[in-house]
């Protein structure tokens, strides 16, 4: 298939893709289009972020090992011939029919939140004159921050599933996450409700500052450890290997640039190296789950009742953070199951999200409380 070809047809399945959800905007006639588009690409990266995760824990990102398509096709049905001799040489290898079609999908799910951005920056352009230029520029921003994304989703496959580059993948996907929930709450065409989120802000945008720092370097260490495969490096819980104090590599351990299942002289990983990375994360996490509690029970103090709408969210990221803590438990006791590290990184998204949600009642000034507002 020629180039041209094949990107004409991956170019028509992301249409297909991105018009479903388009479809389904129509149907809701509470908010207006704009602001359906832009929650619905927040729930369409959420998404992706989850499918990306299951992509990588069925080891199917090098399913197809060219890129964009899967041996030189639009999808795996084309290239059953190369899939299936390439999976009878190595029936257990990264390459099989079910792989090809996951990591397909997950490339489908990514040009589709491409495609709706695109669709967001011209909605932005169409309304320069109502909305001003700050919307268009931070759609343009978002454009930029998606083709970034989709530069490392292409290195992530040309590198062969590279640690650091896959760790990169998955924060750049969150910090994305994070800028589209940050635009889509701006509810550029509701004024009124912009100036009484203005009025009333009275959550410490310091402690959500270092919550949200606190958060992502939690992140990154779960993804290290994801990347290297290094989950089941310390077997049991609480101790590793029965000890609190583990023998330590942490140069090894941390050497960013190398290359899957090696050190940087080639050599195999030390299983001290990956215990290191293992226990770095779990020892981090009682920052990360201290950090996020103080954020939690601050946010439900200041508002119940005044500010129903902080308070839920409040109560979903204290929620979120005792699945966080038993998802993340489950990963070592049970063995890491699919489904619990498939929950743990989507509970991290899913707190990310709230840590953005809670931003629009921050101040910098000192934190107000708010007793009882019956206009909100």
């Amino acid at each position: 298939m020629s180039g041209a070809l094949l990107l004409s047809e991956l170019a028509a399945i992301a249409i297909v893709f991105a018009g479903l959800p388009l479809l389904y905007l129509w149907t809701r006639s509470r908010f207006n289009f704009f602001q359906k588009l832009n929650w619905v690409l927040v729930f369409m990266t959420f998404d992706l972020i989850v499918f990306g995760v299951f992509t990588r824990l069925t080891d199917s990102g090098l399913g197809c090992p060219d890129w964009p398509g899967c041996y030189g096709t639009s999808n795996p049905w084309h290239a059953i011939g190369e899939i299936q001799l390439a999976e009878a040489n190595m029936p257990t290898g990264p390459v099989t029919v079910i792989k090809a079609w996951i990591e397909m999908i997950h490339r489908y799910l990514a040009m589709t939140v491409g495609a709706l951005i695109l669709i967001q920056v011209g909605v932005a352009w169409s309304k320069l004159r109502s909305l001003g230029k700050w919307p268009l520029l931070g759609s343009l921003g978002l454009l930029v921050l998606v083709c970034i994304q989709g530069a490392f989703g292409v290195w992530t496959v040309t590198l062969k599933l590279q640690p650091i580059i896959v760790t990169i993948h998955l924060m750049l996907a969150l910090v994305l996450l994070a800028c589209l929930t940050a635009y889509a709450q701006q509810e550029w065409e509701d004024k009124t409700s912009s100036v009484a989120l203005l009025q009333i802000k009275p959550l410490s945008a310091k402690l959500l500052l270092f919550t949200s720092v606190v958060l992502s370097i939690q992140i990154f260490l779960g993804a290290w450890v994801s990347t290297n495969y290094a989950v089941l490096a310390c077997p049991d819980f609480p101790t590793c290997l029965g000890t609190f104090m583990p023998e330590t590599n942490w140069q090894e351990g941390f050497t960013l640039w190398r290359q899957l299942g090696l050190n940087a002289q080639g050599e195999s990983i030390s299983p001290v190296a990956l215990q290191t990375i293992h226990w770095a994360h779990r020892v981090f996490a009682v920052v990360a789950i201290a950090a996020l509690s103080l954020l939690g029970i601050s946010a439900l103090q200041l508002s119940y009742p005044a500010l129903p709408r902080m308070s839920s969210i409040a109560k979903l990221l204290l929620g979120l953070l005792i699945l966080q803590a038993l998802t993340g438990i489950s990963n070592v006791v049970f063995q890491w199951p699919l489904l619990a590290a498939l929950l743990h990184t989507a509970g991290s998204a899913a707190l990310m999200f709230c840590l953005v949600r809670l931003a629009q009642w921050s101040t910098w000034s000192a934190p107000i409380r708010i007793k009882m507002v019956k206009s909100l």
